[in-house]
Formats: C-alpha cells, sequence, structure tokens
C-alpha cells in the first residue's frame, strides 16, 4: 500500500481482529453490553483514510484535519493514503480492513458500488465515506457524508454580492455534483439577496485538482466581465490575483496566501462529523446513518472565515444581513435551501 506520511501500524489479520481468544470475546460482549465507549476503549481507536488526492487538496484536508486532531488528543490512532487511483480503492479498504482498522474514512464518488460491496464483506468495521448517495439500512456498517456547508455559502455570496461592481460573477467548480452544486447555489441565492441582477458564468473543469486548467478557466471568466471569482478549485484565485479581481474561498481560508484578493470563505468544519463516529465506535453503537447533518452550521460544520484584510472594506448593509441571517440560520427560523441540481450560467 503506497503510503507516504505514515506506515500502517497494524500488520493484524482480520480474524486475529475479531478475536478468538477471551480477550476477543470480552470486546465483543462489551460492544453488546451498551456501555460507554471510553469504559472499554483501553486504547485509541484505529482510524483509516483513504483519499483520491493529495491531503493538501481543500476537501480531503478538512478530513485529514480533524483526523489528526483526534489523533493528538489520543482518542485515535491515524494512518492514511493519498493519491489512491479509483481502480486501486476496493483493494485499499480492504487491506486496512483486514489491518485491523476499527473506523474507515475517505470518499467513494467515483467507485460507490465497488466500496459499498467491500464494507459488506467486512460487517464488524465501521466505514464512514463521502459519498453522493444515502445510507443503505441493510447495510449497517456504512455511513455516509457530504459536505452540506449550504449555510456558509449562502453568507460569503451575500459579501460577493456586495463587493462585485459589474454585477458579474465568475464560478469555476470541478464536477457538477451534488455536493458542489448545492453549495454553487446557496452562494448564487446569496449574492442575488445584494443585487438580484447579478449574472453568474458557472464552469466545471472535470478534475478535483487541476490549478491550471481553473486557473485558465477563470482567466476566462474575468476576460468576459467577471469581476469576482468563486474559487471551488485551486488555480482560481491565483487567477484572481494576477488580473485584481476578488474572490471569495471555498472550504478552506486561503486569505493568507491572497492577501488582497480573497475576501470571505466558507469554512467546513469535519470535527463534528468524525467526532461523532469515533463516539459511535467507541461505544458499539455505530450504524448506517447520513452524517451530514454534522456539516450544517447549527452543528458547528461550517462557519464564515473572517474578513481579516477586508475588514472595514465590505459594505455595512452586507455585514447586517450576514449577522441576521447567522443568528436566524442557528435559531432554526431561516433555512438555506439545498440545491443538488446542476447550476447553469445566465
Amino acid at each position: 500500500m503506497d503510503q507516504s506520511r505514515k506506515q500502517n501500524a497494524g500488520g493484524l489479520s482480520r480474524r486475529r481482529f475479531m478475536g478468538s481468544t477471551a480477550g476477543g470475546a470480552l470486546v465483543v460482549a462489551l460492544a453488546a453490553s451498551g456501555l460507554p465507549g471510553r469504559a472499554r476503549a483501553a486504547e485509541p481507536l484505529k482510524v483509516a483514510g483513504i483519499y483520491t488526492v493529495p491531503v493538501e487538496q481543500q476537501w480531503v484536508s478538512r478530513i485529514h484535519k480533524a483526523a489528526t486532531a483526534a489523533e493528538a488528543r489520543g482518542d485515535v490512532e491515524y494512518v492514511f493514503s493519498e493519491n489512491v487511483s479509483n481502480t486501486d480503492y476496493a483493494r485499499v479498504m480492504r487491506e486496512y480492513a483486514e489491518q485491523g482498522y476499527q473506523l474507515i474514512i475517505g470518499e467513494v464518488f467515483a467507485v460507490e458500488q465497488e466500496a459499498r460491496e467491500v464494507a459488506a464483506e467486512y460487517p464488524d468495521i465501521a466505514f464512514l465515506m463521502g459519498s453522493s448517495f444515502k445510507h443503505d439500512d441493510a447495510l449497517g456498517n456504512f455511513a455516509v457524508f457530504d459536505n452540506y456547508i449550504q449555510d456558509a455559502s449562502y453568507l460569503s455570496g451575500i459579501i460577493a454580492g456586495s463587493m462585485t461592481e459589474t454585477a458579474n460573477i465568475g464560478m469555476v467548480g470541478g464536477f457538477p455534483i451534488p455536493e458542489v452544486n448545492r453549495l454553487m447555489h446557496a452562494f448564487m441565492a446569496g449574492a442575488r439577496e445584494m443585487n438580484p441582477d447579478i449574472t453568474f458564468q458557472v464552469s466545471f473543469i472535470g478534475s478535483w485538482f487541476d490549478p491550471p486548467k481553473a486557473k485558465e478557466t477563470a482567466y476566462a471568466m474575468i476576460e468576459n466581465g467577471a469581476d469576482m471569482l468563486y474559487a471551488e478549485r485551486f488555480g482560481v484565485s491565483d487567477a484572481a490575483q494576477e488580473k485584481g479581481v476578488l474572490a471569495i474561498g471555498n472550504v478552506i481560508d486561503t486569505q493568507a496566501d491572497y492577501p488582497d484578493t480573497v475576501v470571505a470563505s466558507a469554512i467546513w468544519h469535519f470535527e463534528p462529523t468524525l467526532d461523532k463516529a469515533i463516539a459511535e465506535v467507541q461505544a458499539g453503537m455505530f450504524k448506517a446513518a447520513d452524517y451530514g447533518v454534522y456539516s450544517f452550521m447549527r452543528e458547528g460544520g461550517c462557519s464564515l472565515a473572517p474578513l481579516g484584510t477586508f475588514e472595514g472594506k465590505v459594505p455595512q448593509a452586507a455585514l447586517d444581513l450576514v449577522e441576521e441571517r447567522r443568528a436566524q440560520i442557528l435559531a432554526g427560523d431561516f433555512t438555506v435551501e439545498i440545491n443538488d441540481e446542476e447550476p447553469k450560467s445566465s
């Protein structure tokens, strides 16, 4: 297994992991008893991450950050594989399962069927996977998640709508799948709160990690009048910086790298999602479920990054609306629409 950051600490076989010894029987008995996980988790939970892109990539970086934080707390023992091809994904899943990892996390958007087939082979191992589809109660050890950060994306759209002077916003995404589409729609809805006449240029580059292609796509949008860009992919903010236009970040805050370019960012916090799964596994209560809700703002799963270098530069009317909507979202009085349909240019 190609693992550039850590070597597998295990080497346990699935048979040995499940245990035919008295110790193994005790673990099974405690799980069945429903005792609190901390009472029976003498050792950190063994967690493995499987990623099809580098851990520096925006989306995966948030999963990786949460896992390393859990490891720093002593809750888990964490290893991972990055740049795993779609054709190798099922094999890597099996290898980690055979080595005794108790919770396997990752993203299976391109390998849904194969990943679920592997999970069915290891019913005593918990799988928590980024997916465009819902969980299946018949596959009780396979839970799904996605970055439902539409709340923060909507708020970032309000700021974008107040800052564009041409009322022309360019949006560059990876693929038109639900987890991208819903964020773009939320952003667009927020922007229209400030100016209902804003037009949008929407394009997808067909890759999760191709900064040069994203940059070229952004260049074309700027040439076509966009003075604000939605940077769903790496490379977009580079184009904005070079051409002297503004950008809104997604999933991570890159303002430190683009202090005069990135106005605001919708941040994904994966910690609530992962911590819930860790607790469920430790308690012997993990089951098929949709963990997407833990990305909602009211669950602490997303936020709007601080304005930082743009403090004092965003119109007060936009800031007032952001605070009003944020309070309403947290109180449950305002719901950002979840629209998974592919967004189109105006």
